[in-house]
């Protein structure tokens, strides 16, 4: 069975080719940059060639059946015909608390996911236009729409409800939805493959560090708390948003500069972060680059730029700082941890990274070895490779499991979407 899986940003679509059978093979990597604007950007990659092309991308309808066009014409060896797809899944971001599993699409379903976007304002409107558009495109094959939130809605409303009056929950669902699900879940199966233990008997904190980050509890195969909460906003420090804050803050500006919504939500969510207190950049890179390279000279003095050095190293604390605090909450949240696992671009891919946030851990079990003295400021520095881009990073004795695990949300909406389809 061949998937087509889209993931619509506000301006971008990413996009694979799944064969789906006894074996699960990626036919086509795909991305189109740039939708609205002059020269959009569409870059198409398979086992044996590579298309780079400007295209005309006016909007998301006009972006995907460029992609579809391409697709046809540059990959007629694995794809005849585009009728030879026979799904398409969809990545969508905010399912409210009405989904706890992908779900095919119908009329009715669509216009629940439209009245329901004024939880995710930014995300959810792409994430339904590459729906409308396909309807229009391939209007016979069903399309299935998998949730970035459906796997936290297994937390206990201990964890999902805020303390605020009741009646604002139940009339506004004013509560933590948590996000990045599907990549949380992809990892935690991998950690129970890795570790050759039923996902049912783990205890599993999963990390997904990039320029969005979040942590979740994956307890016994169930996601029972996580960082992101209403929005995507809440939790860990993050490239551009502030992740946790005194909401008096928001008040306090309110007042004080006389900001409005908007203005303020500007501010939390692309002027803050590691952008905010760095003052420079929101890439980790370019942070670490800072305190480790830039700071110090050959001869051990500070170079010229004392302040980006500085800003840089609060920064960096801040960040690691909050993914400790909330791996130690975890840990006692669940009773336990079994393995903690890192993924992402930052989490799968930055010793520093990886070892500073397990620095102090040992009293839970935690023990890095001679990783935890390696100093690299980018790649892996582990213990054991365990093949398809895992690695073990904590000693082979630790009692608790680090491990760094590639996500693959995209196989996995692919795997979500022909299950939907062959249960229907």
């Amino acid at each position: 069975m061949i998937i087509l899986v889209l993931n619509c940003g506000s301006s971008s679509v990413k996009y694979s080719l799944f064969s789906m059978g006894s074996e699960e093979i990626r036919l086509v990597r795909g991305s189109l940059e740039r939708i609205g604007l002059p020269g959009a950007r569409l870059i198409q990659e398979t086992s044996d060639h590579k298309v780079e092309c400007i295209i005309s991308a006016a909007g998301h309808s006009q972006a995907i059946a460029e992609l579809l066009h391409i697709l046809a014409k540059t990959c007629q060896s694995i794809l005849p015909s585009l009728d030879n797809i026979d799904a398409a899944g969809h990545r969508i971001v905010h399912g409210g608390d009405r989904f706890n599993d992908a779900v095919k699409i119908d009329d009715e379903i669509l216009r629940y996911l439209w009245d329901q976007s004024y939880l995710a304002p930014l995300h959810n409107p792409p994430n339904l236009m590459g729906m409308k558009a396909i309807s229009r495109l391939l209007p016979k094959i069903p399309q299935v729409a998998v949730f970035d939130t459906a796997f936290h809605q297994t937390l206990p409303p201990r964890a999902y409800l805020y303390a605020l009056p009741y009646d604002l929950y139940k009339k506004y669902r004013i509560r933590r939805y948590g996000f990045h699900g599907t990549s949380h879940r992809y990892v935690a199966q991998e950690a129970s493959r890795i570790m050759g233990k039923p996902l049912k008997d783990l205890k599993l904190l999963t990390c997904h560090l990039g320029n969005g980050s979040s942590i979740a509890a994956v307890k016994y195969g169930k996601s029972v708390d996580t960082t992101m909460g209403f929005t995507p906003l809440e939790g860990l420090a993050m490239g551009t948003r502030c992740g946790d804050v005194d909401p008096a803050v928001i008040l306090f500006l309110q007042d004080r500069l006389g900001l409005s919504p908007s203005e303020i939500g500007d501010i939390l969510n692309r002027q803050s972060g590691m952008v905010g207190l760095s003052g420079f950049s929101s890439d980790m890179r370019e942070i670490l680059k800072a305190v480790y390279l830039d700071g110090m000279g050959l001869d051990g003095a500070l170079n010229t730029n004392h302040l980006r050095h500085e800003r840089s190293k609060i920064a960096l604390g801040v960040y690691i700082y909050r993914i400790r605090r909330y791996i130690g909450a975890y840990a006692a949240a669940m009773g336990g941890v079994d393995a903690i696992v890192f993924t992402g671009g930052i989490g799968q891919n930055l010793s520093i990274i990886q070892n500073e946030a397990c620095r102090g851990l040992e009293f839970m079990g935690v023990d890095m070895g001679s990783n935890m003295k390696s100093g690299m400021v980018s790649g892996i520095k582990s213990t054991a490779y365990l093949g398809q881009g895992c690695y073990q990073l904590s000693s082979l004795t630790s009692n608790v499991k680090v491990l760094a695990i590639p996500t693959d949300e995209e196989l996995m909406i692919a795997r979500d979407t022909l299950r939907t389809i062959q249960t229907l």
